[in-house]
């Protein structure tokens, strides 16, 4: 699925049954549900759920547990705008990061 056709899901009700727990907590953040993307992202342990957590307490503003989370995902912080962070995660967790690196 391209990051396109990830977007273009926001306009249903649920995310699609491919999703991973990463990807899903994405998907209900751009829905405006921080609580249940954040329960997603704590339940997925592993790299792409630290990024997606960490990138979820700089949305809080909560920069300190951000940077814990951006170091269990082997990931630097982040000062890319919010809304291009999630892109760069959204196509790294779809396989479609543009420097070809997968997101974990």
């Amino acid at each position: 699925m391209t990051l396109s056709e990830f977007k273009a899901t926001l306009d249903s009700d649920r995310p699609p049954d491919s999703t991973t727990g990463p990807q899903a907590a994405l998907w209900h953040l751009a829905k405006g549900d921080w609580a249940y993307a954040h329960k997603l992202a704590q339940d997925h342990d592993d790299r792409d759920g630290a990024w997606v957590h960490a990138h979820l307490h700089r949305v809080e503003g909560d920069q300190a547990n951000a940077g814990f989370w951006y170091r269990e995902a082997g990931r630097p912080v982040s000062t890319l705008a919010l809304a291009d962070e999630w892109d760069e995660i959204a196509m790294a967790l779809l396989d479609q990061h543009p420097d070809g690196r997968r997101g974990d």
